[in-house]
């Protein structure tokens, strides 16, 4: 395992691609809601491999699938990224804490009880 130069940078457009993603349900997009918890980045012999854990708001949530591969696409989308990994944990349990001020602004706006 080696040092990523852009490290930042990657994480930064991970990011910015991962606030366009949202649940069909939720007005929030999934980074803000909390549902990503780690981006890791490792370099291995010479190719970036980039490790997501994340979550979903309910196990039964209905859109699991499509959001853990949506999460996917845009992750190997990003150029410096050669392999994707996308883990689905429920440990931690999501719940409304984990969702940053801006997200909890659009649930209170939208109506939504938090």
């Amino acid at each position: 395992m080696s040092i990523i130069n852009n490290k930042d940078k990657i994480e930064n457009e991970l990011i910015i691609r991962f606030k366009n993603i949202y649940d069909p349900e939720i007005p929030v997009n999934i980074y803000d809601l909390g549902l990503i918890y780690k981006i890791d980045l490792d370099l291995i012999n010479n190719y970036i491999h980039c490790t997501i854990e994340m979550t979903l708001t309910s196990p039964a949530c209905p859109v699991a699938e499509n959001l853990v591969e949506e999460v996917r696409y845009v992750t190997q989308s990003v150029n410096e990224i050669d392999e994707v990994n996308v883990n689905l944990v429920f440990d931690p349990p999501w719940d409304m804490s984990k969702m940053s001020d801006d997200a909890k602004d659009i649930m209170m706006t939208s109506g939504a009880a938090i």
